[in-house]
């Protein structure tokens, strides 16, 4: 299941984020969302998969983000031109469901 986890966030186009609960549903069982944020804080390699772009389901970034914390979630997403607005992005803007 990890590595299919991983294999979603390659899927995800560049100015769009997707939600832990996304993934989880795109799994077959909302309930794992939580068993997504542990994978993807133990995520094997920053640049190949792009767990920056996982926000919570009220769009919320992560303070636990595995690769240096909010701040650097905040700056790879505005790289792609993704407002970031109090910590948040505006899921009904960038949300993307698979």
């Amino acid at each position: 299941m990890n590595k299919e986890i991983y294999k979603l966030l390659l899927t995800i186009p560049k100015g769009k984020v997707t939600t832990y609960k996304e993934i989880a549903i795109k799994l077959g069982n909302k309930n794992l969302c939580r068993h997504v944020g542990n994978v993807l804080h133990k995520n094997p390699s920053e640049s190949k998969y792009p767990c920056y772009k996982v926000v919570s389901s009220n769009g919320k970034l992560s303070n636990n983000y595995a690769f240096g914390g909010i701040e650097k979630q905040k700056e790879k997403l505005e790289k792609e031109n993704i407002k970031v607005t109090n910590g948040k992005v505006n899921l009904n803007k960038y949300l993307f469901k698979f």
